[in-house]
Parts: structure tokens; C-alpha cells; sequence
């Protein structure tokens, strides 16, 4: 959510500052800007919309200078207007936030107070008024810079630029995530380390509550005691490649065709180089003695956590609660000896689920991290990091880290049932060979494509759509919608199958699409027979499942989509992308903006 970067460089700013903002479009914004400074003088352009929009103003009225700051804007104070957009300047300050200050009411009344007032409707502005505020009673850059973010509340990542100072940067962070790019007497700063790949691959993550005073000969950090300290310099490796669409139409194409190659990279990570043992770190704990797990997520991610729920409860018979990160950090669920809390995240910096795994650090007897990052908060403040080797996702739907996600957590359920005695060696041995197969299945499962386009033409349609399955498909049901309204605006519900006649049912009519998660398992007849309730009330049926159980449903399906047949254990990693293309090309057939939609942000680091 925004973006931030910071250049204090030795060429021209402007267009390094633009060209880093378009490495971060995939976090979600409305409204973009950047402030430089040349001759010792601060200026800035901003512009609503797309990063275009400032590009083609900065040809009109470009910005010299060699130092610079730029920020893309996710609208929460404010709505997203020219004057709401960063950075925000107040006489000799200019600032870039990601995040919210929580006090910034009570701070702007003591600005009132002292004569001091606001143009804009952000708690970003009043930043920097409090920062102009300290320099004007004689601080210098440094210290003013010091005494506001001592006075702010709440979760940040903030930089600062002087008038005046050249070769001068102030970050912050607290909540929200920020790193220092180490060049050749050049310095940068930015939100993740995508943004700086093409300038550097040594970065420096700040921790909680750091302040780094950052000049081109380098940078001075103390932390939120005040006292300096050395954070290290991490090389990283990240190929400008991935983050360009590699000749598809959206980086949610590109994404959703990596999955069988991602898949492939987490097996590879995380089994032996015969195949057939799951090897996990060792500081794992053991599942033999582990009595209780807590799985907590936001989004795609905690659809992933509750398929994992039905993996851990019927192969391991470890019970297990599953639960959203926003609701758990306030319900302040007691935690019982015995329990490990395993926290699902993309991106690693998710706020509510940052501040869950705190609320269990002390509770719980072990935490573990099941992220893309494994630099990130999340990853850092674990007691072990699960990468689940997806690679760069820019689509802000999520699509291959869900699919790994689900496979790191399926190798850890199957570790957890042998550890626990409840999977013989044969099975296990079985699944793992099927497991191995899944990238191949993948590969012929994106044969589907056409027929997809077929449902999506007729659902592009229509106002609403229902999504049902059973047992672990339930989630993949609850995915699908997801999906299809994040992306192409539909609205769209997921019910458990045998919900249907408890309220559901009542929605149903001949204008009403109702896709079917179901393989031909256990459950399938029992799914069948909710089929039957909705075509009997007009209802059209898009059944997505194996040749056996489009044959077994018989006629009266208004579409079906043929998956190949697998292992019921899998089907739920299998089944993921027909959700997921279901969704792609309806939003196709809308002309909506598939990988930015609106009002959404990749990475949810605020409240």
C-alpha cells in the first residue's frame, strides 16, 4: 500500500524517481508525486491518477536536481486529489508516508494553536508542518526532523527532504516497512527492494522504531532507544525481468502461467533430492508434541490457511483454528501451552497480521512464517521463515504465492500426519509422487483456458455470482469469489455446499451464475444434489471438475470445465486456477483493470 523512494544521486532525479514509482504500481495507488531539490531550492509535482499522468507533467514542467523523493498514494485521509497527493511541503520540509498517524487531529489543533494552518485534508501534511514548525524555533533539519516523528502515533514509513540540504535524507519507520539502497556515492531509499534492483542490490532494512540519516557517503542509523547501531548490508538478487510482464497482456497472465514452474521451485526447496522425504529446517518444532495450531491471515492468504485446515484435522488429527489476522489481534484468543501459531503473508508486511504474530510472540510456544519475503517483518520477527519460493507477484491478485502458499502448507500437514503416526510411509510415499507430478498436471490443466473464456463471455453479464463447494474445495469457493470481485467488480458470495438450502437458496433464479467447485470425490454426490436444487429453480450451473464428474452430473449443467483427475489431497492447488482464470478473463470481458483494480493495494500495511 503506497510507495515510497528516496535518490540522492549523481544524475539527473526525476526520471530515476519516476521509473523506481513504476516498480511499485503493483502496491496500489491513486495519485502520484515527487519533490527534488536543485540549486538548494525544494520543489514538486504531483498528479491524480496514473504515473503517466506525472510523466507527461514533468515534460511541461520538469524538476532539476539531484536529490530527490517520490511517493505513490493508496487514498485514507483525504480523498485522492492533486492536493492530497505527496509529497507534502510545508516551507523548508517536504514528506512522503506510508501509513497512518493516528494523532495527527490532536498534533493539527496544536498547530492551530500556534497560528499554523491546513491546506489539505492528510495526516501526512501535519508531518510536515510539525517538522517546519521545529525549524522555524531554530531546529536544525536533523533534530526537527527527530522531534516530529518522537510526537507521532501510529504506523509509518516517512522521508524527509530540506530545502537547503542536498545531500540529506531523513527516514522513519514504525509499521510499515522501509530500505536503505547502498551505491557508489549515491544513496536511495525506497519501500521494498524492488524498487531500488535496477540502482543496487545492497539494501539495509530498517527495523521498528529506526531512524537512518542517510547522505551519499552513507548512513547513520539509531534505533528507537536513540543509541546507534550497525544494521547489515543484505545482497540481494532480484532479476529485473520478473517484474516486467515477459510478452503476456498482465502481470496476472504471466503470474497465473509461472505456477506450474513456482510449484515446482517450492517441492525442489523443500523435499530431498530423491523425492521422497519432506525436509524441513531443524528448528521445526516436532508435531508429535505440538496439541494445537493457530493459522493466521488476511485475504487469499487465509483461504490458504483455512485449506490447510482441512490438510492438518483429517491427515495429522491436529486440531486446528483458523482465523482473520484483523478480528484475532483484538479478540485476544487465549493461547494454550502446546500451541504453534503459523502466520500466512505475500509480502510479509501485512499489518494486521504483523501485529497477531506480536500478540503471540510470548504465547506461543513456537512461531513460524509462511512468506514470499524472507526479508520482511513477518519473516525477520519469526521464530523460523517458510519461504514458499513464488518469486516476484506484482498482480494485486494474488495467484501463484496462493498456490505455493497451499503447497508449503500441504508439505507441512503430510511432515505433521508422519511425524504423528497418522500416515503410513506408503501414502505418504504415494502423495509425494503425486505432489512431484503436480507442475506437469498444472501444465496440461491450462488446456482449460478456452472454455474458461466461454463461462467468463456469459458471466461478464451478470450482477452477481455464487460460488459453492464442499470440504476443502469450500475455500477454493470462497477464493473464486474473491477473486471475481476484486478484479472484475462482480459481486460475488461462496457457500458451503450444503449451506445452500439454509439461506442461499433464495437468491436463485435464471439470471443467477453459480460455479461448482467439485471434483469426483467422496462428497461428489452429495454435491450433485445441490446442483439439482438450483437448476430445478432456473439457476445455471458452471461445474469445474474432473472427466468422471462432469460425466456423473449428467445434463442439465448450463458449462462445464474438465480438470485432469487427481489425488482429492491436491485438487485444492489443482482447482486454484480455474478460480483464477474464471476471474481473469471475465474481467477481460468488462475491460477492467486487471492488475491494478480499484481501491486495492498489494501489500496492507495500515489498518
Amino acid at each position: 500500500m503506497c510507495g515510497i523512494v528516496g535518490v540522492l544521486g549523481n544524475h539527473e532525479a526525476a526520471p530515476v524517481l519516476v521509473e523506481a514509482l513504476k516498480r511499485l504500481e503493483y502496491r496500489g495507488y491513486d495519485s502520484a508525486g515527487i519533490a527534488t531539490i536543485n540549486d538548494g531550492v525544494l520543489d514538486r509535482r504531483r498528479a491524480v491518477g496514473k504515473l503517466v499522468n506525472l510523466s507527461d507533467m514533468l515534460v511541461h514542467h520538469p524538476l532539476a536536481g539531484k536529490a530527490g523523493i517520490g511517493h505513490t498514494r493508496w487514498a485514507t485521509h483525504g480523498a485522492p486529489t492533486e492536493q492530497n497527493a505527496h509529497p507534502h511541503k510545508a516551507g523548508p520540509v517536504a514528506v512522503v508516508h506510508n501509513g497512518i498517524i493516528e494523532n495527527f487531529r490532536e498534533l493539527r489543533a496544536e498547530l492551530a494553536a500556534a497560528g499554523i494552518g491546513h491546506e489539505t485534508d492528510t495526516d501526512t501534511e501535519t508531518v510536515a508542518l510539525l517538522a517546519q514548525h521545529h525549524m522555524q524555533q531554530g531546529m536544525t533539519p536533523e533534530a526537527a526532523a527527530r522531534a516530529t516523528i518522537a510526537r507521532l502515533r501510529g504506523a509509518y514509513a516517512l522521508l524527509f527532504l530540506f530545502d537547503g540540504e542536498g545531500d540529506l535524507m531523513i527516514a522513519a519507520r514504525a509499521g510499515s516497512p522501509l530500505a536503505i539502497g547502498h551505491g557508489e556515492g549515491e544513496m536511495y531509499v525506497g519501500s521494498d527492494a524492488i524498487a531500488l534492483a535496477p540502482m543496487t542490490d545492497r539494501i539495509t532494512y530498517l527495523e521498528e522504531g529506526d531512524i537512518a540519516v542517510v547522505a551519499r557517503a552513507g548512513v547513520t542509523i539509531t534505533d528507537a532507544d536513540g543509541r546507534l547501531v550497525n544494521r547489515p548490508v543484505t545482497q540481494i538478487a532480484i532479476d529485473s525481468a520478473r517484474v516486467d510482464k515477459g510478452g503476456h497482456r498482465h502481470f496476472m497472465a504471466k503470474e497465473i502461467a509461472e505456477q506450474p514452474m513456482v510449484i515446482g521451485n517450492a517441492l525442489r526447496h523443500y523435499l530431498s533430492d530423491d523425492g521422497n522425504e519432506i525436509v524441513l529446517p531443524e528448528a521445526m518444532p516436532d508435531f508429535a508434541r505440538v496439541e494445537r495450531l493457530v493459522l493466521v491471515a488476511c485475504g487469499t492468504a487465509y483461504y490458504a490457511c483455512l485449506t490447510a485446515k482441512y490438510w492438518f484435522e483429517q491427515l495429522a488429527r491436529l486440531p486446528v483454528e483458523v482465523d482473520i489476522a484483523s478480528e484475532f489481534r483484538y479478540r485476544e484468543p487465549p493461547i494454550s501451552p502446546g500451541t504453534v501459531a503459523i502466520f500466512v503473508s505475500q509480502s510479509g508486511e501485512t499489518a494486521d497480521t504483523l501485529a497477531a504474530l506480536r500478540y503471540c510472540r510470548d504465547r506461543a510456544d513456537s512461531i513460524l512464517a509462511v512468506v514470499n519475503v524472507e526479508t520482511s517483518s513477518i519473516a525477520r520477527e519469526s521464530d523460523l521463515a517458510l519461504p514458499i519460493q513464488a518469486g516476484t507477484e506484482i498482480g494485486v491478485a494474488s495467484t501463484k504465492a496462493f498456490t505455493c502458499q497451499l503447497t508449503v502448507l500441504l508439505m507441512l500437514a503430510l511432515k505433521a500426519a508422519r511425524a504423528r503416526g497418522e500416515m503410513s510411509a506408503e501414502r505418504l510415499s504415494d502423495l509425494l509422487s503425486a505432489l512431484r507430478g503436480l507442475p506437469a498436471t498444472l501444465n496440461t490443466a491450462m488446456e482449460i483456458d478456452g472454455a474458461i473464456r466461454d463461462v467468463a463471455r456469459d458471466l461478464s453479464g451478470a450482477q452477481s455470482a455464487l460460488f459453492l463447494g464442499r470440504g476443502a474445495m469450500y475455500p477454493l469457493a470462497l477464493e473464486g469469489a474473491l477473486k471475481l470481485k476484486e478484479i472484475s467488480y462482480i459481486h460475488a458470495e461462496a457457500y458451503a455446499s450444503g449451506e445452500l438450502k439454509h439461506g442461499p437458496i433464495a437468491l436463485i433464479d435464471e439470471t443467477m451464475p453459480v460455479i461448482v467447485m467439485a471434483p469426483c470425490d467422496a462428497l461428489f454426490e452429495k454435491t450433485v444434489s445441490n446442483m439439482q436444487e438450483v437448476m430445478a429453480r432456473g439457476g445455471r450451473i458452471v461445474l469445474v471438475s474432473d472427466a468422471a464428474g462432469v460425466a456423473a452430473a449428467g445434463a442439465g449443467t448450463f458449462q462445464a470445465v474438465t480438470l485432469p483427475a487427481v489425488d482429492p489431497v491436491l485438487a485444492p492447488i489443482l482447482y486454484a486456477l480455474p478460480a483464477q482464470l474464471i476471474a481473469y478473463h471475465t474481467a477481460i470481458a468488462k475491460g477492467t483493470d486487471v492488475d491494478q483494480p480499484r481501491n486495492l493495494a498489494k501489500s496492507v500495511t495500515v489498518e
